[in-house]
């Protein structure tokens, strides 16, 4: 059994989880659903970023507390994973203390290490992004990330030394070219290593609400520089040496397109820095877009995922979520091809196809699952499509490509759903053909292998299927070894459920 560490970013917490948030924690769920099917020992972390400037302007828009506005979003978070399946392993929160004392300690050993130092700093700083930029890097005065006013920070602090590690980056990045994931996203930040990296400003001395930095009153640590460490302090970090020893490195960072620098240019050279190795693999999804815009609360266009789910079902959304977008790629959001997802896969393709089988199990053979006889050259097909079907999903799972996963999975659905329309067992049992048995056992085995490849994606769903085709035994604990052919127990009985995926109604969407 091998370690297979992965996460998401920490959310912020200014205000509650939307579309974006529960795309990355879907995908990192799925992946580590999917590596424990592999049979891989998984740590999955999320967790919230809960200090900086923009929390506490937020915090005194409303009124409260900074902290008070820290807990009270983290049950929206964390509630929303629970209805979502999100298995993760650990929440880490950076006002946690386990986490504070390890940027401090971190801070200090840097400054030792002579890669911080004392120095002044000007600069143009955006607080919603938190990130500095220079004079030729603004965009009509703006930020150059969201369009939004930044204002001139001039201030003593300490800064890492960031530029130290420019050539660094760069031979990493040729020597190991996975690690920036997907490919289009590697040329952006070797370029953006080319241009030459200054030394970052690690400290603000005008901030209440951060981590203080040891005996200096008054100054308190950047926000980016404390909310990267949560990948090491959560894995234990100063804490649990063998711990971390087995944990780290992080074998995958999900992270969204906006934060890729930080975590492929900053967060690698902190941890060179330290002395420490470097994670294997940081993947940057897209954006969800509405009607072609970025979603944001500005824009008044988010969709509000509790009401995704509680109206379409958490499988339903994870299922949208991870079909209709290649990871790397931005995705468009709209309720009617959601709907028209729903309809035309879940309830017609898979649904049917697990009502029709059940039903023809019932109605030919009292509920109970026949044993197959001699297998035609029609039915071995069925088999040899299995084997191909496995093969590709694991390698498309392996390259990260859960869309396409999907897409794969669906081609043998429907290759199910065409076979028995090709064998029509209808006919078989007018015929009394002993083929009929040998026809609904390969379509039993057909959604035994179905629900458990499907089970990283749609667990509730899929455990739902495993239970109504007679499976007593519990699909988490499913390996890929128990995709082999073959392995569908005749003489059990099914037990038919309700629909898996009622079909919906049409209807005119103003989106």
């Amino acid at each position: 059994m091998s370690k297979f560490y992965i996460t998401t970013p920490l959310y912020y917490v200014n205000d509650k989880p939307h579309i974006g948030h529960a795309y990355t924690c879907v995908v990192a769920d799925t992946l580590a659903r999917y590596r424990k099917l592999k049979g891989d020992d998984v740590f999955f972390l999320t967790g919230t970023d809960e200090h900086g400037e923009k929390i506490e302007a937020e915090a005194n828009k409303r009124n409260v507390k900074p902290q008070e506005l820290a807990d009270g979003m983290v049950v929206h978070f964390k509630n929303l994973w629970q209805s979502l399946s999100i298995s993760y392993d650990d929440f880490i929160r950076t006002t946690e203390e386990r986490h504070i004392k390890v940027v401090q300690k971190f801070f200090q050993n840097l400054v030792s290490f002579g890669d911080i130092y004392k120095g002044k700093y000007s600069g143009w700083y955006c607080v919603p992004c938190e990130s500095f930029w220079t004079k030729t890097q603004l965009k009509d005065d703006k930020c150059p990330e969201c369009n939004r006013e930044v204002h001139k920070l001039e201030e003593e602090g300490y800064f890492f030394k960031l530029s130290k590690y420019g050539d660094v980056l760069l031979q990493y990045y040729n020597e190991h070219p996975d690690f920036i994931n997907p490919s289009s996203r590697r040329s952006e930040v070797i370029n953006f290593v080319k241009e030459g990296l200054k030394d970052l400003c690690i400290t603000r001395s005008k901030l209440s609400w951060g981590i203080p930095v040891a005996e200096e009153p008054g100054l308190s640590i950047y926000v980016w520089f404390d909310a990267l460490l949560n990948y090491i302090s959560a894995a234990g970090y100063l804490d649990d040496e063998k711990r971390f020893k087995y944990l780290w490195p992080a074998d995958v960072h999900f992270v969204g397109k906006d934060i890729l620098k930080f975590h492929a240019v900053i967060w690698p050279s902190l941890l060179l820095a330290a002395g420490l190795s470097l994670p294997r693999k940081v993947f940057a999804h897209g954006w969800w877009m509405a009607e072609g815009r970025k979603m944001s609360k500005s824009l008044g266009n988010v969709m509000d995922t509790d009401v995704l789910v509680k109206k379409y079902g958490a499988d339903a959304l994870r299922y949208f979520l991870l079909r209709e977008i290649s990871p790397g790629l931005d995705g468009n959001f709209s309720i009617s091809a959601m709907e028209k997802r729903f309809n035309a896969d879940l309830a017609n393709d898979l649904g049917n196809l697990l009502n029709r089988t059940i039903s023809m199990v019932e109605q030919y053979f009292q509920g109970v699952v026949p044993d197959s006889n001699q297998p035609r050259e029609m039915d071995d097909q069925v088999v040899e499509d299995a084997v191909k079907i496995l093969q590709r999903v694991n390698e498309l799972m392996e390259k990260l490509d859960f869309s396409l996963a999907l897409e794969a999975i669906w081609q043998f659905i429907n290759r199910a759903n065409k076979y028995i329309e090709d064998a029509q067992p209808w006919r078989l049992k007018k015929e009394n053909s002993p083929a009929l048995n040998t026809v609904l056992w390969t379509l039993m085995e057909s959604l035994r292998i179905v629900a458990i490849l499907i089970f990283p994606f749609m667990p509730c769903k899929a455990a739902e299927m495993y239970s109504q085709i007679g499976m007593d035994d519990k699909i988490e604990e499913k390996r890929l070894s128990d995709l082999k052919w073959g392995l569908m127990k005749p003489g059990i009985s099914v037990r038919k459920g309700n629909p898996l995926f009622p079909r919906i109604e049409f209807y005119n969407h103003k989106e």
